[in-house]
This record gives structure tokens, sequence and C-alpha cells, in this order.
């Protein structure tokens, strides 16, 4: 497996880049630019040589924004860093599938609805068939409360879909939405794993934790380690599926949460014998 995350030193360039990679033993990496003009041959050489592989392209935005230009704006921009990581040759570019709210990522009675899972169905296909990537694929991170949500409706979603080059991201605290997933944790990660395994082309690295005293229910976000998912579980099922995995620390705040976080991923990982 391979595990990788944002950097705090200076990463400008090429050799920086993979200086700062290899102080911090990463051997996945976010996406080093922005443009197709940034140099990105000099940067797929320098990960080529240093055996890095670039882990994802995000997009962040809202490709069903109820504005019909914001929308159309969203998606140039999804098809965009779609073509980037085909150049770069990354192994996915990776959104979320957007929200019928009035934030880009708010939950929505309408997220969860027949007619905006085909609206995802449409959006996705515009944007994969404009690009037409050949060496990366297009994804959508699962979320609490937009589709995909489960391994049941991200399975349907690559039925419906129908594209070579959709693929699937996981992120399982993000599907940990109530105290069944919560403390079965465990099960939803090898049900995923089974029945998505040789799509997933990138995950996540987080954890969740229940919060006593908040009612009706209260889950936070933490560092890995401080919650209450199962990387025993989660390393073993990934190697399992893919031993050059990506698996991608994200969402802190300081340098010092990133290093806590990859030690305890590194030791759950010597403990259970997966190769980091």
């Amino acid at each position: 497996m391979r595990l990788g995350g944002p950097l705090f030193q200076n990463s400008s360039d090429p050799d920086s880049w993979i200086g700062a990679l290899r102080e911090r033993r990463y051997r996945a990496a976010y996406c080093p630019v922005q443009h197709m003009d940034d140099g990105i041959d000099d940067y797929m050489q320098a990960a080529h040589n240093a055996d890095i592989v670039i882990a994802e392209v995000g997009v962040w935005n809202n490709p069903l924004n109820r504005d019909e230009q914001a929308r159309r704006k969203a998606i140039d921009d999804c098809q965009q860093r779609l073509a980037l990581a085909d150049a770069l040759g990354a192994l996915c570019c990776v959104n979320i599938s957007g929200s019928r709210g009035n934030m880009w990522n708010a939950p929505d009675p309408d997220n969860l609805t027949d007619e905006t899972f085909d609206l995802i169905v449409e959006t996705v296909r515009t944007i994969i068939d404009a690009v037409k990537p050949t060496q990366t694929f297009y994804t959508l991170e699962t979320m609490p409360w937009l589709y995909p949500d489960s391994a049941d409706s991200y399975e349907k979603l690559l039925r419906a879909i129908d594209r070579k080059q959709f693929g699937v991201h996981f992120d399982p605290a993000n599907l940990v939405n109530s105290p069944d997933r919560y403390y079965h944790n465990d099960v939803l990660i090898r049900e995923f794993v089974s029945r998505l395994g040789p799509h997933i082309k990138s995950c996540h690295a987080r954890d969740v934790v229940l919060t006593a005293g908040h009612l009706p229910l209260h889950l936070d976000e933490c560092r890995p380690g401080q919650g209450y998912l199962n990387y025993r579980v989660f390393l073993l099922e990934l190697q399992r599926v893919n031993p050059e995995m990506p698996l991608m620390l994200e969402h802190f705040t300081h340098e010092e949460d990133y290093t806590l976080a990859a030690d305890y991923i590194r030791k759950v990982a010597l403990d259970v014998a997966v190769p980091l």
C-alpha cells in the first residue's frame, strides 16, 4: 500500500516536491500542479524516477448546482481537472457528486432522490465523454448525505453511468452516518471492498468519533487512531484488493496531525503485516 498526504514543505518544483515526499516517507502524492502548462512532464518524470504514484486530482465543486450557469461552470472545471489527471497519469480525478442544497456539499432533501440520481448519471457521462480519458478515471467520493452513500448506491451508479473510465473512490469515514454503521464499520468496510474492490482507485484516511451527550446524534471527524474506524480491517481489505492502493491523509490543520496520523497507520500496518 502507498501512504500519502498534503505537504507543508516547499514543493514548488519537481525536485523539492520529491524531497518533501521522501522526507515524510510518502509513496503516493496529491496532484502537484494546477494547470496543463505547469511543467507536468517534469513532474511525471520525477514521480516515475522516485517511484511515486500521483493518486488523485481533486475538483471539489458542485456539478448539481441549481443555478444552471454555475452548474455549467462546475462541469467545465471537472472536465479540465479530468484532462489534467489524464495528462499526468494520475490514478483518478475525484469530486463529490454534488448537492441540490445551498452549499456545494450541503445536505438537502432532494439529494437522495431518483431525480438527482439520474442527474448524477447524466452529469458524470457528460464529464467523461467530453474528455475521453485513457489513463485515469473519474470518481465520486462517498458522502454521508449525497450519492454515493453506500456500496449499494455506488454499484447502481457504476451500472447506470456505464463508462469504462468511471471508477470508485473510497472514504469509509464518510459512510459512517448512523450508530449501526459506526459500531459495525468493519462490516461496512468489508462489504464495500467485496462489492467494489476492483474499481477502487484511491482512498482517504480519516477517522470518526461518536460523541456522547449530544442528541439526537453527533459524529465528528478526527485523526486516524482517535476514533472508532477499524484500521486493521481497512488496511487488510485494501491490501487484499491492491497492494499498491493509495491511502491519502486529509483534512487536518497542522503538520503534527499528519505526522501522528501517519505514525498510527504505519503502526497498524506493521501489526497486520501490510507493507507501506
